[in-house]
């Protein structure tokens, strides 16, 4: 027989997570190799720590809230709509895309002329992508075609990222291409994260829309059906939200992974596992990974600062290996 799964309760989990959250959020904006006190920085606006504050610290710990966030839910979104716990927001090729998109930008120079093109970039890759992907699989799709779709078009773009690679003639090209794949938070200002705030508040809040239709969808498609869920309405909320806001995250801060898979599995059994619950939880367990690892690639003595996703993929590639284990031995 199977135990009933006890829920914890929400005024207690979203309090534990808003505080851990505004804790990483402080430290976010306090810690560095520079230390300072942030009311020095406040209270003189026209000294060098208060540049520091408001134009580097402040925008990148926005960022990585907006990004973490964005990651966590989408996570939890694809997780609960392809019904497959090792489901992440690239499975779809929106990852794939957005990187391709602004990995032209680099191989054309177009960011040496206007550098806010790179995030243009990763708009473009992301909906041209989702525009494939509907291509090849139709408005109709089964789940199954969904995922083999997007398994294409992440090969598809990693073959034209790996082409513009090799035929590339500039070396510094090559090295700036190569570390904006590995992801980061660094050297980005509140231009990016105005850039990007819309589409993501948009996709946002068509992941959050459909909580209620997937947990319908957990009880299969026939159920939700029955119970006046669109499966076909509910597959374009939740691919074009994706979209939407990871294609914006990915395209202002690289290729950054694992949150959206790591989050969701987390945070599964405080919410009962039911999917639509996880969503807000997601977001915030998001935030609050990337801000914290943020933190980590600061702290870390190294000659040179390590990158966010290479972080976030030492953190998950155990995680993703100990989850397959897992899985392997209940099927057993």
């Amino acid at each position: 027989m199977k135990t009933q799964v006890k829920e914890t309760p929400a005024w207690l989990l979203y309090s534990i997570l808003g505080g851990l959250l505004c804790a990483a959020f402080f430290a976010s904006v306090s810690l560095g190799t520079l230390k300072f006190r942030l009311w020095e920085a406040i209270l003189h606006p026209s000294s060098e720590l208060s540049f520091i504050f408001w134009d580097i610290r402040l925008p990148r710990a926005i960022l990585g809230l907006i990004v973490g966030a964005t990651l966590g839910l989408a996570g939890a979104a694809m997780q609960g709509f392809l019904r497959n716990p090792l489901a992440e927001p690239g499975i779809l090729g929106v990852t794939g895309g957005a990187a391709l998109g602004a990995v032209a930008v680099f191989y054309t120079g177009l960011v040496t002329l206007f550098p806010m093109m790179l995030p243009v970039g990763g708009f473009l890759g992301a909906f041209v992508s989702v525009l494939l992907l509907y291509l090849f699989a139709g408005t109709l799709a089964s789940v199954q075609t969904l995922i083999l779709a997007g398994v294409a078009i992440n090969v598809i773009a990693f073959a034209g990222t790996s082409l513009m690679l090799n035929l590339v003639k500039d070396p510094y090209a090559v090295l700036d291409i190569v570390f904006w794949q590995m992801g980061s938070l660094a050297d980005r200002s509140f231009q990016h994260v105005f850039l990007i705030l819309p589409f993501v508040i948009a996709g946002w809040c068509l992941l959050l829309w459909d909580g209620r239709a997937l947990e319908a969808l957990s009880l299969g498609e026939e159920t939700a059906a029955s119970l006046g869920i669109s499966l076909r309405a509910l597959r374009v909320r939740i691919v074009l939200g994706t979209a939407l806001c990871v294609g914006a995250s990915i395209a202002v801060c690289g290729s950054i992974g694992f949150v959206g898979l790591i989050v969701p599995h987390l945070l599964r059994p405080f919410v009962g596992y039911r999917p639509g619950k996880l969503l807000a939880v997601s977001a915030l367990g998001g935030a609050i990974l990337l801000l914290a690892s943020d933190v980590a690639v600061r702290m870390i003595p190294s000659l040179v600062e390590l990158k966010l996703g290479v972080v976030t993929s030492l953190l998950g590639a155990p995680f993703f290996l100990l989850l397959i284990f897992r899985m392997r031995r209940k099927m057993l």
